[in-house]
């Protein structure tokens, strides 16, 4: 095979993969863009607010995002993290004992039996009869609040898992924007290479083998 039609079919070749990494890089990156502006325009929607650094408890500040983002609207994957993991976490963590929206829906099943319980008991004890439905409805109100704040923080989470796919995605298109730019300087470079090299020279010809292995062998 001929040395300049070797590096013709190399170039082509790369020149191809160059134009498809750059498709790629391409795709990638309106991917990532749409994933970019699909979040923001969804969470600036909620008009959510981070509370001024003046406002936050001890407590919250030692969540250094929520001292970060302090003042600022919630429109960004990362603040959506921030917010659910390090606000409303905390909150509802400390809403019902740690107990979970369906923990506690256990807690009060264990009320309404002490409750039933105690209405069968005899004498019966008005006094504990009072206090386990003045129990329930708070834990009842305690599981409502739960529900919501737990729900906030799945939606805000899930916005935070779909803009770090959009990450990913400009990280992706960065990666194959580059290749596809060594590509094409290898390609170019092997086009000139084969402009530059004889039409009649043999790639790895058994002749031209034949003919340097006497200059080895006077070198050697």
């Amino acid at each position: 095979m001929k040395r300049r039609t070797l590096d013709i079919m190399f170039s082509v070749g790369g020149l191809f993969v160059a134009a498809l990494l750059l498709v790629m890089g391409i795709v990638l990156t309106s991917n990532a863009n749409f994933a970019k502006n699909y979040t923001h325009d969804q969470l600036a929607a909620q008009q959510i607010s981070f509370k001024a650094a003046d406002k936050l408890t001890a407590e919250e500040k030692e969540a250094s995002c929520l001292v970060q983002y302090a003042g600022q609207q919630l429109t960004t994957g990362k603040q959506a993290e921030c917010y659910a993991n390090h606000y409303i976490g905390l909150h509802v963590k400390s809403t019902a004992a740690g107990r979970t929206y369906a923990s506690q829906g256990d807690f009060i099943n264990g009320l309404k039996a002490d409750l039933a319980a105690a209405q069968k008991a005899t004498p019966v004890d008005q006094a504990k009869v009072t206090d386990l439905n003045s129990q329930i409805t708070a834990a009842t109100a305690a599981r409502e609040t739960l529900f919501k704040g737990e729900t906030l923080r799945g939606l805000l989470l899930t916005s935070y898992g779909f803009s770090v796919f959009g990450v990913k995605g400009a990280q992706g298109a960065t990666v194959a924007f580059l290749v596809s730019g060594l590509m094409l300087l290898l390609s170019l470079a092997g086009l000139y290479h084969a402009w530059k090299t004889p039409r009649t020279e043999a790639f790895a010809s058994p002749e031209a083998a034949f003919n340097a292995s006497p200059k080895v062998l006077a070198n050697a």
